[in-house]
């Protein structure tokens, strides 16, 4: 999500959200990077399971991000959501109605901005999914703005599932 919003917005003249994105990013690679050594292309996920447990630093490093990053999303939306030039830029832009988006087997955030009821992490629950609480955003109005308003509840949403991962960490 971060990756996203912060390429959108530069896309969309808007530098210091890619900034400010790519900032939070950076604490999150941190992370990958404690827990499988390295920051991308991690080997962590291995077939029959991974390659360690989590270092005991790890618990303690997402909550402090999970503090800090509900303020983060307020300031993007911040500089983005009311600011009339990414208003001109993204309401009314690249509509695609419930219908195209069917046909056209849009799903995730593309396809809830256009008003598709659907996320198969609740109609057919995998990796555990079954066993946290949190909502599946939708949009109505099919364009850039309606997929930018999922995709900022979908942070939301993320972090929801991630502190109830959290609590469920065995000691």
């Amino acid at each position: 999500h971060l990756v996203w919003l912060g390429t959108q917005s530069l896309d969309l003249a808007a530098m210091s959200v890619f900034l400010y994105c790519f900032r939070e990013r950076e604490k999150i690679m941190d992370i990958f990077e404690m827990v499988g050594g390295q920051r991308m292309m991690s080997t962590y996920f291995r077939p029959g399971g991974l390659w360690r447990d989590v270092p005991v630093e790890f618990e303690d490093a997402v909550r402090v991000f999970l503090n800090y990053f509900p303020t983060r999303i307020q300031q993007y939306e911040d500089l983005l959501t009311k600011n009339p030039i990414y208003l001109d830029r993204t309401k009314g832009i690249g509509v695609i109605s419930k219908e195209d988006a069917i046909e056209w087997g849009l799903s995730g955030p593309t396809g809830r901005g256009s008003g598709i009821e659907y996320d198969i992490r609740k109609v057919i629950p995998y990796s555990g999914y079954e066993e946290y609480e949190f909502d599946v955003p939708v949009a109505t109005d099919g364009d850039v703005y309606a997929r930018y308003e999922v995709r900022m509840e979908e942070f939301r949403q993320s972090m929801r599932i991630i502190e109830q991962a959290l609590d469920k960490l065995p000691y």
